[in-house]
């Protein structure tokens, strides 16, 4: 993960918040100051800032104000405004002034690809200045070695068109002193068939005096070694009437500068592992291609976004060598499959992106991507190990109504996740769907987050009932999110965006010590009445901290709660992920009398022989058997063999989704113990469930 100092212009703490958020998703570790005055922008400015982001107005401040602070400091980083709205020119004339580039706040997620750009380009520009500065000390000095090494003169006699040439002349072009005469041909007819009308028009223009000195880059033909790049430089002599009589000069080799200019440029614009064009090559090629299409509406090209599989687990296992080669194969075989004329290119890490120019129809891309996907995914052995290879591809067409690259790129990679979302090796073509989708996450991210911090989150009951004396035996604890407008939210539609995250250990850890002072509360309401325990459910990542056990006691010391009415649910195929190393954790909380029941029993893919493995007090039949058991005799039988096997193990059994009387009736004919559903009734309120212990209800 790459790290960014950024620089905060802005007077809304969520707005900076957001932003921050998005340049996180892009792969970025955020250190960053927000400040909304100028005395707070100059005192900031003396710390070193890869980026400054700036709002347009502020009550106290101004875009244009912060900008006049940023060019004053003399910063080199990029400058992007960031804002809600501005006119075309305001926006043309900060660009006069230095802004790098402007994003609109209701369209953030373009913000990552344009401070991706703007940094690269700011490297690229410093790059360059080192490079010239480099070139400058270089010419420098090649100037002092010609002088004292009298190199490579030349002599013109324009009148009797003699030439004289030094023997470093010659000698540069590997000749003795006598193989060449002092012909001017023996100067023209060496240089290069591409280059000798530029020559012969600059001289010209040189000796009719158009020009105040002859100075021109050319390749000479070397007598053993082909061509050679050279710099010539003369400077005619006139007569009183102007006309040139004589022209003298030098040649200097200048083909190794020529060499490292080329490959300084090809460093800037390709990977430097696979040699592929990288991503500032890729996207100046799709800016062509998308210029073609304004032109030309029949015109269709397709972004495939790459995004490997697997590959961080073959760099962490087996190091970066077998890592690297890895990649380079991959890159390889992308590349045996290009049609002419199309591109790819490595974005880094392991996504790649492939640009189809030209595409006659859709069909054509999607066709090449399922190839691809079958070519990359051929066996490969590296380091004497073989591994499987697998990518998920995102695919943008260019009829989406794209102008800018980058939005491609952005719509393509979308598409590209959405694809890894679905499984291993899958393909998505994006819709704009999928745009609304990934806005609406990225605004729930936030208030997501938001909501941790607040405690904006409920606890509510849903009561399991004792089937042989129709008593309230206990409650299950059900995660709600109630926002501050009011809405409350299920846990489908945050909780895998939680766990996503990593806030589900912070939103588990909420739920467990607001269930345990509930029961605390409880006990308090109803002195001597007897306690009705509650169930927790835990996450898969909750179950694998390895202090989950002291966590959990640090919460019921903290509320005063006996472990003995606290229950964990856990899933069938938690338990079954690593078995032995849950049978171990199931044995520390049972040791610390905290009941374990096992959730969604039957929908996993747990072993008989490894049931009985595992101290668990209670299995809960999932709701998908029980909803079957009055309408087909297979339902009631899985049900009756899941009671019995449960009973000869010596725990007990809850059946979830009891929904009707034809349920229970059932269930208490198959001996079942206890059953929850909406038959009983609702997850209910912290205050309805007490009102409901209050009436001790029997159904």
């Amino acid at each position: 993960m790459s790290e960014l100092r950024v620089l905060v212009v802005e007077d809304s703490e969520d707005d900076a918040l957001l932003m921050l958020l998005q340049l996180k998703r892009g792969g970025y570790q955020v250190f960053h100051r927000r400040v909304d005055t100028p005395d707070a922008m100059q005192a900031a400015l003396k710390e070193h800032w890869d980026l400054v982001m700036s709002d347009y107005t502020m009550p106290r401040f101004s875009g244009p104000a912060a900008l006049n602070l940023y060019t004053e400091a003399g910063l080199d980083c990029p400058f992007i405004v960031v804002t809600g709205t501005i006119g075309e020119e305001s926006a043309v004339a900060l660009m006069k002034m230095g802004v790098s580039d402007f994003v609109l706040k209701t369209n953030l997620p373009r913000l990552s690809s344009v401070v991706e750009r703007e940094l690269r380009e700011a490297e690229l520009r410093r790059a360059k200045k080192r490079a010239e500065e480099a070139l400058r000390i270089s010419e420098e000095r090649y100037k002092l070695a010609m002088a004292g090494a009298n190199d490579g003169l030349w002599d013109w006699n324009v009148l009797d068109d003699t030439m004289y040439f030094s023997a470093r002349w010659k000698h540069m072009l590997g000749y003795e002193d006598g193989e060449i005469g002092d012909s001017v041909n023996e100067w023209q007819s060496r240089l290069h068939p591409a280059e000798r009308q530029s020559f012969r028009t600059k001289l010209i223009s040189h000796l009719k005096g158009l020009t105040p000195h002859f100075e021109i880059e050319h390749r000479m033909l070397h007598k053993t070694s082909g061509y050679r790049w050279m710099l010539t430089r003369g400077l005619a002599v006139r007569d009183e009437h102007g006309r040139a009589y004589r022209m003298a000069g030098s040649q200097t080799d200048i083909t190794e500068r020529k060499r490292a200019e080329e490959q300084l440029l090809h460093d800037a614009f390709h990977d430097g592992l696979t040699g592929l064009p990288n991503r500032a090559l890729f996207t100046d090629l799709l800016g062509f291609s998308l210029e073609h299409r304004q032109r030309n509406e029949a015109y269709l090209s397709a972004v495939l976004f790459l995004n490997m599989e697997r590959f961080r687990y073959v760099n962490d296992s087996f190091g970066h060598r077998i890592g690297d080669q890895f990649l380079i194969e991959i890159a390889s075989r992308i590349r045996s499959v290009l049609r002419p004329g199309d591109a790819a290119a490595r974005f880094g890490g392991d996504e790649f992106a492939v640009l189809m120019d030209d595409v006659r129809d859709p069909t054509e891309a999607t066709r090449f991507a399922e190839m691809l996907q079958s070519v990359l995914g051929r066996p490969l052995g590296l380091g004497g190990h073989e591994f499987f290879p697998g990518c998920s591809i995102g695919v943008a067409f260019s009829s989406g109504g794209y102008t800018l690259p980058e939005d491609m790129l952005r719509d393509a990679d979308t598409a590209m996740h959405r694809a890894r979302k679905r499984g291993k090796k899958k393909m998505e073509v994006f819709d704009a769907t999928m745009h609304d989708s990934a806005v609406t996450t990225l605004q729930l991210e936030h208030e997501l987050r938001r909501a941790v911090e607040r405690r904006e989150f409920q606890v509510h009951y849903q009561p399991i009932v004792d089937l042989k004396t129709g008593e309230l035996a206990s409650f299950e604890a059900l995660i709600r999110w109630l926002k501050p407008s009011g809405t409350l939210i299920s846990p489908n539609e945050f909780i895998p965006l939680a766990e996503e995250l990593g806030l589900i250990i912070e939103i588990g850890k909420q739920v467990l010590e607001m269930a345990c002072m509930q029961m605390v509360e409880w006990q308090r309401i109803f002195p001597g009445h007897h306690l009705i325990p509650v169930s927790v459910n835990l996450s898969g990542k909750q179950f694998s901290q390895p202090d989950l056990v002291e966590e959990i006691e640090s919460v019921i010391g903290e509320t005063g709660l006996s472990a003995s009415h606290l229950k964990l649910e856990i899933t069938e195929t938690m338990l079954m992920e690593n078995p032995e190393s849950a049978r171990q954790m199931l044995t520390r909380l049972r040791e610390k009398n905290i009941k374990v029941l096992m959730d969604d029993f039957g929908t996993g893919y747990s072993s008989l022989s490894y049931l009985h493995r595992f101290p668990c007090d209670t299995l809960k039949i999932d709701g998908s058997f029980v909803r079957r058991i009055t309408e087909e005799i297979e339902g009631k039988e899985i049900v009756r063999v899941i009671v019995m096997l449960a009973h000869n193990l010596g725990m007990n059994v809850i059946a979830e989704c009891v929904e009707t009387a034809g349920h229970l009736e059932v269930l208490r004919e198959l001996n079942c113990d206890l059953a929850q559903g909406y038959h009983f009734a609702k997850p209910l309120s912290a205050e309805a469930a007490t009102e409901l212990i209050r009436t001790n209800p029997r159904w």
